[in-house]
């Protein structure tokens, strides 16, 4: 039987799920007056290199990992200065006589960590020709993770009952008002546990940073691969470091000029509601075609018609979604458009989608009871008293969207965008321009950060990947990012989803061509290995091979 609704994605949607939209990569930093530097061309400096100590990582299923910390400059306009914690993982190349260098991989976010995700995945998850040629390491960004994360509440259990009353998709005036509110202490909690961190968060230190680990493996040229936001790490380094670049993969792009400055939320900008609305529509029509026997939701009538009856239904009223244990979560309309969002990011949600609203479908049908559960860096200090603790919250996800981009709305203007966007996007429209409020109440800033321009001048070839039907990165991002580079190959797969992790043997191919001889054939296509509604083949396992999205973020 497909897996319905979980108990962990029941939990998540409704105690963390309004954090969702706090994220987008990242928040500025302490608060300060004035734009940040708009061309983030900070002195390149020469920075000390540290020595990285590899050890056997510990917990069950790590053997084949190496682990390892190390200390980078907070500053690197003071590269003697403070350092900040880097935590990396190493998948160690299968033919070492055969080893072309390192790769980095960044599996997208913002606020995505690639210590665990790395350790998630379990071992080899690209082509064998990429493992037995490269070191493959995944490493937390600064805020991120085992990185000295940013943090905004005293641990993850206050965090999630603090957002847990928060609406994760207001639309009526008090909804508003109160996400508002929470979002504002949200913001100055924010500043005042991790402001020192959030200072130096920007995507360019990390784009620092990463080069700094790149001298440290030895590597005089870097070959990275980028997933979702990985695509704006990606195109920060190539500006900083344009002769540094051997090999730049993007696999879901976010074009960084939207992503950096524009009008209206950075949510908006990055073009997800639109993206995520066709998606959505896209699920309807292959659902409707696969038939009631291959879709739940087929089998209650036309499929559009259930669900815009179940999302107006649980706009008016949420239900009480009974748990295996015999509990219960109390699950709404915005839970259903962010679980929907979640769903889209591959062809293998499709089908627990559609169960989950064929569920939602029988419980909306009953009356279902409504009950709703009613300047310094302080946080350094209380760090030391163990006050606080480090935990990978909404702060990670928000400290580098805040500073790396321009934030023009005030708060009470994002309602009227929201309405806006819902006329243009039905549903996600709503849901994704709000991503970005947070940034609104506490003017956080990075002095480093790079916001643009954003033409690159690496004469390395770069290849491009786009998903047709993408929820998180619009397809029609994939050709501007591409043309921002000189020598440029541009890489379709035809299919549904973000990313082609796991479901594109194709693509994993072609990305392995390109690492090892930096070959790649522009205008290329590629297939996925399955389809919406069809079995999910053994050498696919879902659990190990999706990476599920950084709640509301514009692409993990």
């Amino acid at each position: 039987m497909r897996p319905r609704l979980s108990r962990e994605a029941a939990r998540t949607a409704t105690a963390v799920g309004a954090a969702a939209l706090l994220v987008v990569v990242g928040v500025p930093a302490v608060s300060a007056a004035g734009p940040a530097d708009a061309t983030g061309d900070a002195p390149q400096v020469e920075a000390p290199v540290p020595d990285i100590s590899w050890t056997a990582c510990e917990g069950e299923g790590l053997a084949a990992f190496d682990c390892a910390s190390v200390e980078v400059p907070t500053d690197y306009d003071e590269p003697a200065g403070d350092t900040t914690t880097i935590a990396l993982t190493r998948l160690p190349a299968t033919e070492p006589d055969q080893r072309i260098g390192s790769l980095f991989v960044n599996f997208g976010g913002p606020g995505g960590p690639g210590v665990a995700t790395m350790h998630q995945l379990g071992g080899p998850f690209l082509d064998p020709q990429v493992h037995a040629r490269f070191d493959v390491i995944g490493f937390d960004p600064r805020g991120v993770g085992e990185s000295d994360p940013v943090t905004c509440f005293p641990d993850q259990a206050s965090e999630n009952a603090f957002l847990a009353d928060t609406p994760v998709v207001p639309i009526s005036q008090r909804e508003q008002a109160q996400f508002l509110t929470s979002f504002a202490t949200t913001a100055a909690s924010c500043e005042v546990l991790s402001g020192n961190r959030i200072a130096h968060a920007s995507t360019a230190n990390v784009a620092r940073d990463m080069d700094v680990l790149r001298q440290a493996v030895g590597d005089e040229q870097l070959s990275y691969l980028g997933y979702s936001y990985g695509s704006v790490l990606g195109a920060t380094y190539g500006t900083l470091f344009p002769e540094r670049v051997r090999a730049l993969a993007i696999d879901g792009t976010l074009e960084p000029s939207g992503w950096s400055g524009g009008e209206g939320s950075v949510g908006l900008r990055t073009g997800q509601g639109v993206a995520a609305s066709e998606v959505f529509d896209e699920f309807l029509a292959t659902c409707s075609e696969a038939g009631p026997e291959a879709c739940s939701l087929a089998a209650l009538g036309e499929p559009r018609e259930v669900v815009e009856t179940v999302l107006e239904r649980l706009r008016e009223e949420p239900v009480e979604v009974p748990l295996p244990d015999g509990s219960t979560v109390e699950f709404g309309y915005g839970e259903a458009v962010s679980t929907a969002f979640s769903a889209l990011y591959s062809p293998l949600g499709f089908a627990p989608l559609a169960d989950s609203f064929a569920e939602l479908a029988a419980l909306t049908g009953t009356q279902a009871q409504h009950r709703r559960a009613s300047a310094g860096d302080v946080g350094d200090l209380l760090r030391r008293l163990g006050l606080i603790e480090d935990y990978s919250g909404v702060g990670s996800a928000l400290a580098s969207m805040c500073v790396d981009g321009e934030h023009p709305l005030k708060p009470w203007e994002y309602a009227a965008q929201a309405d806006a966007a819902d006329e243009e996007a039905p549903h996600f429209g709503r849901m994704r321009s709000w991503v970005g409020i947070q940034c609104e109440f506490v003017q956080f800033r990075d002095d480093d950060a790079h916001l643009g321009p954003w033409d690159q001048t690496t004469e390395a070839p770069v290849l491009v990947i786009g998903t047709r039907h993408d929820p998180a990165t619009p397809y029609d991002q994939t050709q501007p990012y591409a043309d921002r580079f000189p020598d440029a190959r541009v890489l379709t797969v035809e299919g549904y989803g973000h990313g082609t992790l796991g479901i594109s043997t194709c693509a994993n191919a072609a990305i392995a061509r390109y690492l090892t001889d930096l070959t790649a054939t522009d205008g290329a296509t590629c297939g996925q290995d399955v389809a919406p509604f069809q079995d999910v083949p053994a050498q696919l396992p879902a659990d190990q091979l999706l990476l599920a999205p950084t709640p509301g973020v514009p692409g993990t």
